[in-house]
């Protein structure tokens, strides 16, 4: 959380119906694809363990004969015919496995693609994980809880975070451990039921997703008082400790932020008391922490002493994990502000940005700094961006957002080993998370289907595992030539009217990723004004480029054709250069080249 706006639109909180097997609506501003699919993959859970099986299922079956393949890095493990529509598979042994199921059938001696699904085989979800949220708990039925989660089931988000559940940032449990309330109201007086946050907290369990509690890490109500926050334990913008240090928020929210300080014992004494009341209460995985950036102003502790605010976050963590050592953790760094030597190297499951450095220049470049840093500073633990998309383009009323500026942050994200926290009841456009004023369009919704299917499917290569002393040595850069009039290729990062290019070693394979900015308006990843233009498609691309030794196998997959299928294509290898015609590119496509 950053600047939580002192004026919100206040608007009725509306659950974001999936729709992937139905024609988009009319007022669907541009065509991306298929105009629909008419047959969609589900599984029954986002994350599956070693040893468990994974129930498939379809929409509906074509009239025609169809065949599912399940395939890991390109390579079939197995083909059955499908005659039912739902049917389960038992996944190879090995642990941390990204696996495509692809459905096809014969058309004229060729495979067609029906439909495919990412699976995820992970004893351990912080490997690679996939973080969404929720943000309203009001009365619901189960059915209504059950549709949300079945929606992030099918993006495979496998921990998911409480935005908002909270009474009060000091005091999170409405209530006690031995009376808790059965119902409260949040900071801007919204209604919340217990039983809505359980029945969410069951359903995700069911679906292989952990639960995270949001709250402040150093963050009180303006009544603190009246629930034995002493003034002691506060921080000042003086040093007679006579003005408190405050996030101000104006209507609708019932209170500004006071701040504590996280280096006093006492308030993480209490901090924790107050969490163990939750954890009494409701069956949460664990705590995303947050924080507020950098403060504009310098601080003080109550005896006058300046207060670096960051440099307790790292202690801070560590005793909350001694405390509860089974509970996860997540900490925010808004700005990366407290990442290096304090959240990063902490006990965290992984590391979580609030991306606020806009740029129209190279502004891509942003996402990749950010996921290489991180994995330098923490070791090699994973990244999730909270970067809200489109944010001004938000802010400006109702409205919905625009598929292109959305493929092309989720396309680099990805292709740089990270993800992006989207989604939820609906997609977030900004960080006060019950903001719903933007709309996914149905083109969109089924875009982002194949972006999620297709970074689980190759999490094996998109988010490696890199030994500590190795890090960030595996990428390199790629010099690719073509002869084909519209495509100028650049090594990353990217430029307008050109195709940027990155490669990555990765075990025995050289992965390249090519990210097209052919047709782009600017380079701002946010697209904040929701004006970024949609790349066009291109087919049969001849391109050339150099490698080092003569490839074994050459394949391709591309979340924008044949649902991210991979496809093995011919090559020719002479002097030192891969010839090979790329069957399609538009806004992301990967080549794999086996050694």
């Amino acid at each position: 959380m950053k600047n939580i706006l002192s004026t919100l639109y206040l608007v009725t909180l509306s659950l974001f119906l999936y729709s992937c097997n139905t024609i988009a609506p009319v007022n669907d501003p541009v065509t991306y694809g298929e105009s629909y699919i008419p047959y969609l993959l589900s599984s029954d859970k986002a994350a599956y363990k070693p040893g468990e099986p994974v129930m498939l299922s379809i929409n509906s079956l074509p009239e025609e004969a169809v065949t599912v393949r399940y395939s890991y890095l390109g390579q079939v493990i197995k083909e059955e015919p499908v005659t039912a529509m739902s049917w389960t598979w038992q996944p190879p042994a090995d642990d941390f496995r990204g696996y495509m199921a692809t459905l096809y059938m014969s058309v004229s001696g060729r495979d067609s693609v029906v439909a495919t699904i990412g699976i995820d085989v992970s004893s351990e979800p912080s490997r690679f994980p996939r973080n969404g949220f929720l943000s309203s708990y009001g009365s619901m039925s189960e059915s209504e809880i059950k549709t949300v989660l079945d929606d992030l089931n099918r993006y495979h988000i496998n921990y998911v975070q409480f935005q908002d559940w909270h009474w009060k940032h000091h005091h999170p449990l409405a209530g006690s451990a031995t009376q808790p309330m059965d119902s409260w109201t949040d900071i801007i007086s919204r209604n919340c039921y217990r039983s809505t946050v359980q029945s969410y907290i069951d359903g995700a369990h069911k679906r292989g997703m952990l639960t995270l509690f949001y709250n402040l890490g150093y963050g009180c109500l303006e009544d603190f008082a009246t629930d034995d926050v002493s003034r002691e334990w506060l921080l000042y913008t003086d040093r007679n400790h006579t003005k408190i240090d405050n996030h101000p928020l104006g209507s609708p929210f019932k209170s500004a932020i006071y701040l504590a300080n996280m280096h006093n014992l006492s308030w993480r004494e209490y901090m924790r008391a107050r969490n163990d009341e939750v954890y009494a209460i409701f069956d949460f995985d664990g705590w995303q922490i947050d924080q507020l950036g950098a403060r504009p102003t310098t601080v003080y502790d109550y005896e006058g002493n300046e207060v670096d605010v960051q440099a307790a976050f790292g202690s801070f963590i560590a005793n909350e994990k001694a405390a509860q050592p089974s509970k996860r953790i997540v900490m925010n760094a808004v700005g990366q502000y407290g990442q290096q030597g304090q959240i990063a190297s902490a006990p965290v499951d992984f590391c979580y940005t609030e991306v606020w450095d806009h740029s129209n220049t190279n502004g891509y470049s942003i996402f990749s700094d950010i996921l290489t840093n991180n994995a330098a500073w923490s070791s090699g633990k994973q990244t999730v961006l909270a970067a809200y998309l489109n944010y001004n383009h938000g802010q400006k009323g109702r409205g919905y957002f625009n598929t292109p500026g959305i493929l092309m942050a989720t396309a680099v994200a990805s292709a740089w080993g990270g993800t992006i926290l989207q989604m939820g009841e609906h997609m977030l456009c900004h960080e006060y998370f019950p903001d719903d004023n933007l709309t996914m369009t149905g083109e969109l919704k089924r875009a982002l289907v194949r972006y999620y299917d297709f970074a689980v499917a190759y999490e094996n290569l998109l988010r490696p595992e890199v030994p500590a002393d190795a890090l960030y040595s595996d990428w390199y850069g790629v010099e690719i030539t073509s002869p084909h009039d519209s495509c100028v290729f650049n090594q990353w990062g990217p430029q307008l009217n050109q195709i940027a290019t990155v490669g990555r070693h990765v075990g025995a394979r050289d992965v390249i990723h090519l990210l097209s900015y052919r047709n782009a308006t600017h380079l701002d990843w946010c697209d904040s004004e929701g004006d970024q233009a949609p790349q066009s498609l291109l087919r049969d691309i001849p391109i050339s480029f150099a490698t080092d030794k003569q490839p074994a196998r050459v394949w391709v997959a591309t979340p924008d054709d044949r649902h991210g299928d991979a496809q093995e294509v011919d090559f020719e290898y002479a002097g030192g250069q891969v010839t090979l015609t790329l069957p399609a590119l538009r806004y992301w496509t990967m080549i794999v080249i086996e050694n």
